[in-house]
């Protein structure tokens, strides 16, 4: 599918709500940026696992495409112009916190296993199953973190967010066989290491999330009544393709893919705010106004 965050997707609607936005018109540029945010923002809290990190990423990519809207020429696709922008952005921007913290995959592990492990009963599971779901999208999401940002950004946009290898290989301007060839590479760094060490895809290894909730909790890294990822969603990030379950696993790559596939399509948390933010940037209203 060519864009998994908007099903009927229509790029001709993008051609005339820039036309509209050049000249000046404020709904048809707030219609556009809607069109949008959603993606620029899941991307960017995979590409960062922060959400602050996330909407400023998205707040700055929103501005520096709108200040260059003049320039777009329609020799492309106005999406594919955009996500260049976005993924060239992410790419080349300071590292955030999580990804200084976030060293490879060995200490990321490591780090794991020195968690103490807390059996919890049936009653447990059922109440905590919330957090132990936000433990799970966290540390998969952290997983994502060990890879370097061209491969984190080939996975996600290949193997998370399905999107078509010409499409991903139009935004990172690379070929289409050099897309597939990264995203294996992706996929063989980390499914590697999660063969070794995650008891998702390997029941022989020791680590469970639900043993580990308990530790977290009592650290303050979890809060249940405070989730981070588990929550503002509507949709996973299977469902954006159009299904109504997650695919059956034939396979052990499957069982991995399924993994990512299952993580929420989050809202950010101040989405107005960023929309207004970008309104009242000076260079923003300048164009408007002009």
């Amino acid at each position: 599918m060519d864009n998994p965050f908007q099903i009927n997707y229509t790029d001709e609607v993008d051609s005339g709500l820039v036309k509209l936005a050049i000249g000046g018109d404020k709904k048809a540029l707030q219609i556009l940026i809607g069109r949008h945010q959603l993606f620029i923002y899941n991307l960017a809290i995979k590409m960062t696992k922060s959400v602050e990190d996330a909407e400023d990423l998205t707040q700055e990519v929103l501005i520096k495409a709108i200040t260059a809207l003049t320039k777009f020429e329609g020799k492309s696709k106005f999406r594919t112009w955009l996500y260049r922008i976005t993924v060239n952005h992410f790419i080349n921007t300071k590292k955030s916190k999580s990804e200084l913290k976030t060293i490879d995959f060995e200490s990321y592990f490591n780090s794991i296993d020195n968690i103490p492990v807390h059996e919890l009963n049936a009653t447990e599971e059922n109440e905590l199953k919330d957090t132990i779901e936000e433990i799970r999208i966290s540390c998969t999401a952290g997983m994502l973190l060990c890879l370097n940002r061209e491969q984190r950004m080939v996975y996600i946009l290949g193997e998370m967010f399905d999107i078509d290898h010409n499409l991903g290989s139009e935004i990172l301007g690379i070929t289409a066989g050099n897309f597939r060839i990264r995203l294996m590479r992706a996929r063989q760094d980390l499914y590697n290491w999660m063969n070794k060490r995650c008891g998702l895809v390997n029941k022989s290894n020791p680590c469970r999330c639900a043993k580990k909730t308990r530790a977290y909790i009592d650290a303050g890294i979890v809060d249940p009544h405070n989730l981070v990822f588990n929550t503002r969603h509507k949709k996973k990030v299977y469902e954006l393709s159009g299904q109504k379950a997650i695919l059956i696993t034939h396979t052990v790559e499957d069982l991995h893919r399924n993994i990512f596939r299952r993580h929420p399509i989050q809202e950010p948390l101040t989405s107005s705010k960023i929309v207004n933010e970008i309104f009242n940037n000076k260079l923003i209203k300048s164009i408007l106004d002009s």
